[in-house]
């Protein structure tokens, strides 16, 4: 009998080799270089077995996501076959936002369905009124780009060029988004080459039997940590800017022994701008802000997810109906979750939570036309400071919580697109003061050289990130155009502009909250 420990670790390494498969295949530097991805398995239910370490709002989306993909399949009488893969986008299937493609692949075993591999890459245009596809004056999903709804990318080993067409004629670089499209096709097709070796090494039955045994251990093991914490409710409340109102998140969370339950009543209604999170953002940041606080290497999988429940309503700005827009919800709202549950576990877990991190993704878009009508379009996010931890300071100048990204390295921005920086430090003195200070925030400026489109989605603006215990908070955020002029304008939160010829961007974002008063 085969240990299913090994069984399950050959399972995460299929997931992280898929992920390592997509990011040297990819044409896009978001993808290449800042690896805006993520890849996981699951077993013939669609429960998640095992997920590489990439991007945690993307993994935790999974769960939601496979489920509602597979209810949509159901009910709509499409049969998978060896083969196959599903491609879909819909943020209320998929789970995340428009910009993510989500890639569903069957894996058979002598005609019996064994179980998926799936993967999720963020495509920098999908479309849309705004280079970037992450329009700040959105009022609906079909002011954000293409929806694609369950799709056959592939169909029985056979790409769907008539499909990659329709793709190809609806985004603003289409090379650039059909050539990652064959990356995560290639991601998937690892997968399932390597879960079938694994079948034919270790057998058929023994390699679902160690799924599941993973599962139950992965929920034996979670919920005996959780057990040894001391058990409570609290309540808090956060928000997320938009213009002169503040949108409400307000969690109360509790712990008990039969796990975590977080309920989000309460929050702010869905809004008709792009902050909604679709439930799978929520229950990615929800599960994210538990995974964090487990001390022992407790496998990722649906036996860790089905211990934390959790609960918002249905037509609120943390579940909201179609077709409210999203993108922003995945982003800044995912972040601002985090925050505020933490926060609520900071009254039952002092010792183990820390100040609030810098909160925001801080999202560029930027794009335009070269060389005689060619589109480009880049993104990034910007890290900040995290926020002071009980004994220790943060950290500075790193991506925090939800994003789990690198940066777009400057030389590869500077060759790919009209663009040339003009700073890029930390932003020394932004982190809270206290007797552990907040990490401190980044300075992140460039000059395009040609004229181009700008969009920013960010937030903490008005406040900066919460100190704890007396710490001071960071300080908040900060984007300022440059015109060539000399001109200098300063920048909300949520904005878009056209730049010309030689205009600078600075963007400032938030160091983390200090803990404890400093004397």
């Amino acid at each position: 009998m085969v240990a299913w420990e090994l069984i399950y670790k050959t399972t995460s390494y299929i997931a992280e080799e898929m992920g390592i498969s997509l990011k040297r295949s990819a044409f896009s530097p978001n993808i290449r270089e800042r690896m805006d991805h993520s890849c996981a398995v699951a077993n013939e239910d669609g429960k998640i077995v095992a997920q590489a370490e990439h991007i945690p709002v993307h993994l935790g989306s999974f769960r939601v996501g496979l489920e509602k993909l597979l209810f949509f399949i159901q009910q709509n009488g499409i049969a998978i076959e060896e083969g196959d893969i599903i491609a879909v986008n819909d943020p209320y299937i998929s789970g995340t936002h428009l910009n993510d493609i989500m890639l569903l692949a069957p894996v058979f075993h002598h005609g019996r369905l064994i179980g998926y591999v799936v993967n999720k890459a963020h495509h920098v245009d999908i479309g849309g009124p705004v280079p970037g596809s992450i329009n700040p004056d959105a009022k609906s999903i079909y002011e954000e780009g293409l929806i694609i709804p369950p799709i056959k990318l592939v169909k029985k080993g056979k790409i769907d060029g008539e499909a990659l067409r329709f793709i190809a004629e609806n985004v603003r670089t289409p090379q650039s988004v059909i050539a990652d499209l064959h990356a995560q096709i290639a991601a998937d097709l690892v997968g399932t080459v390597r879960v079938k070796e694994m079948i034919e090494k270790y057998g058929v039955e023994n390699v679902q039997n160690s799924w599941e045994k993973s599962i139950e251990y992965s929920r034996i093991l979670s919920l005996k940590q959780i057990d040894s914490w001391k058990k409570g409710e609290a309540s808090a409340e956060d928000c997320v800017e938009l213009d002169d109102r503040d949108i409400a998140i307000r969690a109360n969370v509790s712990i008990s022994s039969r796990g975590v339950d977080i309920d989000f009543s309460g929050s702010s209604k869905q809004v008709a701008a792009p902050l909604n999170a679709v439930f799978g953002v929520t229950f990615a940041a929800s599960s994210y802000s538990v995974r964090a606080l487990l001390e022992e290497d407790v496998p990722t999988n649906e036996g860790f997810y089905s211990i934390v429940n959790v609960r918002a309503e249905e037509g609120s700005v943390l579940n909201p109906r179609k077709p409210a827009p999203v993108s922003g919800g995945n982003l800044e709202t995912s972040q601002r979750i985090v925050d505020t549950v933490f926060k609520a576990l900071s009254y039952i877990l002092p010792e183990k939570i820390p100040a609030a991190g810098s909160g925001t993704m801080m999202n560029v878009m930027l794009g335009g036309y070269i060389e005689g009508g060619r589109s480009w379009a880049y993104y990034e996010t910007i890290g900040g400071g995290t926020g002071a931890r009980p004994g220790k300071d943060g950290v500075s100048g790193v991506h925090v919580n939800m994003t789990n990204t690198m940066n777009t390295p400057i030389e590869i921005a500077e060759r790919s697109y009209p663009i040339i920086f003009t700073e890029y430090r930390i932003r020394e003195g932004s982190g809270g003061k206290g007797k552990y200070r907040g990490g401190d925030g980044i300075i992140r400026a460039f000059r395009v050289l040609e004229p181009a489109y700008l969009a920013i989605i960010g937030d903490r603006f008005k406040r900066g990130p919460y100190g704890l215990w007396g710490g001071g908070s960071g300080k908040p955020a900060r984007v300022q155009v440059v015109r060539k002029s000399g001109k200098i304008e300063e920048k909300g939160s949520k904005f878009k502009e056209m730049l010309g010829e030689g205009d600078e961007v600075i963007i400032e974002t938030p160091g983390g909250g200090g803990m404890f008063s400093e004397k």
